[in-house]
């Protein structure tokens, strides 16, 4: 950002007085300018005991496969951008769930949050920003082909849950998880 919002004068790169850290801040009319994470809010969509995916028609990773998600909206909660998601990517109405990941993706200045969904019909269809929809079981989940991180740690995290009969709530960052045991999932 070079310019102020609210007055247009060029803002100068310095830590506020009662701040920490490197701020852009209008000498002019006195504005802090904060940037803070992007929100990614999502579904693990499940029809049956599969698993939808949808396979990206947009960059990033155009052409990967990818749980139905997007940045959320102003004016909305991360349960209506969840499901908003979920109905623009994959034509999917789902029933949400309990939130599932909540995953730090501190290179990119993101939060991503998955929440657990059930798909009460096999209705679907690919939206704008895909190029296909389909469900998947475990086995023929394309984990080569999965084009975020969070979406394979998510995936993994659902799945290995699912076998044991219990689901909960994961945290941490995608390259070094926190909330659960070391031995019982390591990220690739």
């Amino acid at each position: 950002m070079k310019y102020c919002s609210n007055c247009g004068h060029t803002l100068d790169i310095r830590i506020p007085e009662g701040d920490n850290r490197p701020r852009s801040c209008c000498p002019q009319c006195g504005t802090i300018h904060y940037v803070n994470p992007k929100i990614v809010v999502g579904t693990i969509p499940v029809y049956q005991g599969q698993v939808l995916l949808c396979k990206r028609a947009i960059e990033p990773r155009y052409g990967y496969w990818t749980l139905p998600a997007g940045f959320m909206e102003l004016a909305e909660t991360t349960h209506e951008g969840a499901l908003r998601e979920t109905w623009e990517e994959a034509g999917a109405k789902a029933e949400l769930g309990p939130l599932f990941t909540m995953l730090d993706v501190k290179r990119a200045d993101q939060v991503h949050l998955f929440f657990r969904a059930h798909l009460p019909t096999p209705d679907y269809s690919a939206g704008e920003e895909s190029l296909d929809v389909q469900l998947f079981d475990e086995a023929d989940i394309p984990w080569q082909d999965l084009a975020f991180k969070t979406v394979e740690t998510t995936l993994k995290l659902f799945f290995k849950d699912r076998s044991q009969g219990q689901y909960s709530l994961h945290t941490g960052d995608v390259f070094e998880p926190v909330s659960w045991p070391a031995e019982s999932f390591k990220p690739q």
